[in-house]
């Protein structure tokens, strides 16, 4: 089973540069992922369901899009468990003047499905057919995978953003920015729930302001690390997205940004963290070209230790990065 959707790109999805935002880009990963994933699961006679997005796994920005051009969103599912979903999309650029066409995002989404006349129950998924056994249990073992990192990242999710009087620059204090949003009937499923790509977007404008506070020039998305949804956000909510500056490296910024919701009506409960992930950006001239990155200030123990493991992930990647270039090379 697969889907595509297409879309021009106007201004108003991109930044004072021109290239298209990168939660424009994720909202319509995750709008292409959900409609897969809620068709599959509705596909077999059985209690009626909404896809709801759990993680987003590390998404790289291989190209930037621009607007006037046009992104072309595929998707494909290509594992399921019991009760999850897991989506490959990829995302492709075409200039419709030249025919031009670049590969600019890959994307891995699961999703768990949700009764429509009870939310808080996950209803039994259709299983999918697999060409080769071996697929099913490379799919197991990124399933179990995924599973374990959900549960490590809800367990340390306990940090809060608190405002900083007169910072210096390119400290922490000085670059952190939170915006507020009220959730709204445009921001929702049928069940009443904010869209995952709906946080995603805002997710990576907080980020975006954060990064263009540091550095003071153009600014892109370059990745996101997983991004993991804990609860659900209800209609009528107050969410705060906030973010953080936490690793620099000389041509990147690692940038923390979390969700908090405030269940506003007809709930008497506690602000929740919802949703968290980091984001990677770079500084571009106005050419389009690397600039290096000023480095990140850090005045507190914690920031410190943020930093290290900022530094062990910024290593991490780039291990992994090199390792692949050098079995592609062998391929060749």
């Amino acid at each position: 089973m697969s889907r595509q959707l297409s879309r021009i790109m106007r201004p108003d999805d991109a930044n004072i540069a021109g290239n298209v935002h990168g939660g424009t880009i994720l909202k319509m990963i995750e709008e292409a992922g959900a409609i897969i994933s809620t068709r599959h699961c509705n596909s077999q006679a059985g209690e009626p369901c909404v896809a709801a997005l759990a993680r987003v796994e590390r998404t790289d920005f291989l190209s930037p899009v621009c607007i006037g051009e046009v992104a072309n969103v595929s998707a494909e599912i290509t594992y399921t468990s019991r009760h999850s979903v897991e989506v490959q999309v990829n995302v492709m650029s075409e200039n419709i003047l030249t025919g031009a066409k670049k590969v600019t995002n890959k994307a891995t989404l699961w999703y768990v499905p949700l009764s429509l006349k009870n939310v808080n129950k996950v209803v039994e998924v259709p299983p999918i057919q697999y060409a080769r056994k071996e697929q099913e249990d490379e799919g197991k073992k990124r399933y179990e995978e995924q599973k374990l990192d959900r549960l490590e990242t809800k367990q340390r999710n306990g940090d809060v953003i608190l405002p900083v009087i007169n910072p210096e620059p390119h400290t922490v204090g000085y670059s952190q920015s939170s915006l507020i949003h009220l959730v709204g009937p445009s921001d929702c499923t049928l069940l009443g729930f904010v869209h995952g790509g709906v946080t995603m977007k805002l997710m990576d404008e907080v980020a975006g302001i954060v990064a263009a506070r540091h550095c003071k020039t153009n600014i892109v998305t370059a990745s996101v690390d997983a991004i993991n949804f804990h609860e659900k956000i209800k209609k009528g909510c107050v969410i705060t997205v906030s973010g953080r500056m936490t690793f620099t490296s000389n041509k990147s910024m690692e940038i923390e940004v979390f969700v908090d919701a405030d269940p506003f009506v007809d709930e008497p409960r506690e602000r929740y963290r919802a949703v968290s992930a980091f984001f990677t950006y770079v500084s571009l001239s106005k050419e389009g070209k690397p600039l290096p990155v000023p480095q990140l200030l850090t005045e507190t123990e914690d920031e410190k230790r943020r930093f290290e493991e900022g530094k062990g992930r910024y290593l991490q990647t780039k291990a992994k990065r090199q390792a692949q270039m050098q079995q592609q090379a062998a391929q060749q």
